[in-house]
């Protein structure tokens, strides 16, 4: 018998209030649609409709994944702690990494990510570079202690992710598989009906110097991105930053009171003059733990990730280590620092001969403090956090700015892992070495809420067709008759032969309940049938995202989702094909 989706009994338990915990769109439509419920913070069950999403989404990415060659595996859940503690991850992962013990005392985690346990297999498997390459993949479930879950599923403790890793015995080789991963995250994000860009990204807690992001573009979005129209964008904590500061023409060097001013915005306002023409200073201890001032333009902020990677690691002072130091919050700058201070300025502030700063005495502040000649600065790095308006690095264009939801991420890892847990291969010239590696992840989970940020109305979700829970629901406005229910039933099982995947609302609910409950679910089409239009020969088809809708005659539709669903078969978008219906 053909499967058609039984409104009637489906446990689908839809919520005419927003939930008043629920910030984002996706959070507040998934939950109102009956897809998914919060079972404690950062936690969620997923029901029917939500699981026929999250499968969905599933099966473009193993689709695509098989495509490249990558072949599927499963991994434990449980990691050991001594594969953590041989890659080092142990203790520099932080907090986020949930660790347990079991009953005789030996420590795990709930993996986060599987670069541990993947290197700890192939390490006894793999032993000669003809073997090489090898891409593995896997989905399931991945689990971070985060110190506040919110947005739904945009920042759980427990997500679904597509995790896989690559490796190599050349760099040449792990390039082209890196180049196919990439391609194949693009299709991925292109059938799952998303607006997206690819973005220079930072390694983080997984590591690579070379890694991208794939941002679908949503106002929600909790990463910042900087993007030009020559085809360079940036996550801003990796983006290059080529900032724009303007100089205070003075002819001298004047040290003025500053009374009450203790920020950049007080300071710029105080003298009349645009933050960019100030310049900020941050102290911090090096990884040396040595005393270290930091100066960036005014009007920016610090990248502290840069910071870390210019000086070996980077922390800010707190305000009773500054006084210990000497320091005077709000009023530093480069004239009169402790003498064992490390000065690293911006390189944008080179160009920069007189600073706006601060004069290390509270209430006071230099203005053209002269480069070169009222202090030195040791070195010169990119320190700032990029952001809209500064140059571009290929282009020198102003960067335009948007947010992003961070859905995939390729990372080239080189021998981080390989190294540290000792995974050779015997090379074609009879020498071990490590294997070169990369990881590739999608947050399907997570992919599921960016869908539903783009693609939502003030009526619920407008599902783009390939991920819908079902392409078509049939919605009799009567079911208890002998017209209206039976054309119904019968249009939805001839729909399902052809292959649609179809969903009848068979509830006794008043007409303007299934409409409301269509709309809020997403359903790309939906078909209405009534005594009037049965008695005409028609029925009512409506197109979730355009609202469009038109009167078809009932002895042709089958015949146009038979058309439809045939170019859909033939690669046409499914949302074009579905749409062609009502021209």
């Amino acid at each position: 018998m053909t499967n058609i989706i039984r409104m009637s009994s489906l446990y689908a338990p839809t919520l005419k209030e927003d939930p008043s915990d629920a910030e984002l769109a996706s959070h507040r439509l998934l939950l109102r649609a009956g897809m998914i419920r919060k079972m404690g913070s950062g936690l969620y069950t997923f029901l029917p409709l939500g699981m026929r999403v999250l499968n969905k989404i599933s099966n473009i990415v193993s689709e695509e994944m098989d495509a490249i060659g990558a072949q599927e595996i499963i991994m434990p859940i449980l990691q050991p702690a001594d594969l953590w503690h041989e890659s080092g991850r142990w203790e520099a992962y932080g907090p986020e990494l949930m660790r347990i013990s079991d009953r005789h005392d030996a420590d795990f985690c709930l993996g986060p990510t599987h670069e541990e346990i993947i290197t700890a297999l192939v390490r006894n498997e793999l032993r000669s570079y003809k073997e090489l390459p090898l891409a593995l993949y896997q989905t399931q479930m991945k689990y971070r202690d985060e110190i506040r879950p919110r947005f739904g599923l945009m920042r759980s403790r427990e997500f679904l992710m597509k995790d896989a890793y690559s490796f190599h015995a050349t760099q040449e080789s792990l390039q082209e598989t890196y180049d196919d991963m990439s391609e194949a995250y693009g299709r991925i994000m292109d059938r799952l009906g998303l607006q997206w860009r690819a973005v220079e990204a930072d390694g983080g807690q997984i590591g690579g110097k070379v890694t991208i992001e794939f941002m679908a573009l949503a106002d929600a979005g909790e990463a910042s991105i900087v993007y030009s129209d020559s085809g360079y964008a940036a996550d801003t904590e990796a983006g290059v930053c080529i900032a724009r500061p303007t100089e205070y023409k003075v002819d001298g060097i004047e040290k003025i009171a500053t009374p009450g001013v203790h920020t950049i915005d007080e300071l710029a306002a105080f003298l009349d003059i645009p933050a960019s023409s100030t310049v900020k200073a941050l102290s911090g201890k090096d990884g040396e733990g040595r005393l270290a001032v930091l100066f960036i333009p005014g009007d920016h902020e610090l990248n502290e990730l840069k910071a870390v990677r210019e000086l070996g690691g980077f922390t800010l002072l707190t305000d009773d280590e500054m006084t210990g130091f000497g320091l005077k919050k709000g009023s530093m700058g480069p004239v009169g620092l402790p003498k064992a201070a490390r000065l690293v300025a911006d390189r944008s502030l080179q160009g920069i001969s007189r600073w706006v700063v601060g004069a290390n005495d509270d209430g006071y502040h230099y203005v053209g403090a002269q480069l070169g000649v009222d202090f030195e600065i040791d070195g010169w790095a990119d320190l700032c956090e990029v952001q809209p308006g500064d140059s571009c690095p290929v282009s020198g264009e102003p960067l335009k700015g948007a947010r992003g939801i961070e859905v995939g991420q390729v990372f080239q890892l080189g021998t981080k892992y390989s190294e540290a847990m000792g995974a050779t291969f015997m090379d074609e010239d009879g020498s071990e070495k490590p294997f070169i590696m990369g990881c590739y992840g999608v947050g399907v989970s997570r992919a599921l809420a960016a869908v539903v940020e783009q693609c939502h109305d003030e009526h619920g979700i407008a599902w783009p067709a390939s991920v819908a829970p079902a392409h078509v629901c049939v919605i009799p406005l009567t079911v208890n008759d002998d017209t209206v229910g039976p054309a119904a039933e019968k249009l939805a099982a001839e729909l399902a032969e052809l292959g649609v995947e179809v969903a009848i609302d068979d509830r006794k609910d008043r007409a303007g309940v299934k409409f409301n409950d269509a709309d809020l679910i997403g359903w790309p089409v939906q078909i209405i049938v009534g005594k009037r239009g049965l008695e005409a020969g028609t029925v009512e088809v409506k197109h979730r995202r355009t609202g469009e809708k038109k009167d078809v005659s009932l002895s042709s539709i089958v015949e146009l989702f038979t058309f439809a669903h045939k170019a859909v078969r033939q690669g046409v978008s499914p949302l074009t094909a579905y749409a062609s219906i009502l021209q």
